[in-house]
């Protein structure tokens, strides 16, 4: 029982390095995290620059209309 105890982490290191190795040498499936990535940057950055934008008119906007119901 004790020389199956010692051996594990051994056993885990090489099964955990033999998976990170498989993962570099697949090029195929790297290729489509990097553009899902890029794409979720791209989309993030496209919503920070249209609120930034249309953030100002936005809210005078929304100041216009809360000064209008007032009068409602």
């Amino acid at each position: 029982m004790f020389k199956i105890i010692t051996g594990f982490p051994v056993a885990l290191y090489i099964a955990v390095c033999g998976i990170i190795r498989d993962i570099k040498k697949d090029e195929r499936g790297l290729s489509g995290v990097v553009v899902a990535i890029l794409l979720i940057l791209i989309a993030v950055l496209a919503v920070v620059l249209i609120w930034g934008f249309l953030g100002g008119w936005l809210k005078d906007l929304w100041d216009r209309i809360v000064g209008e119901a007032g009068n409602v």
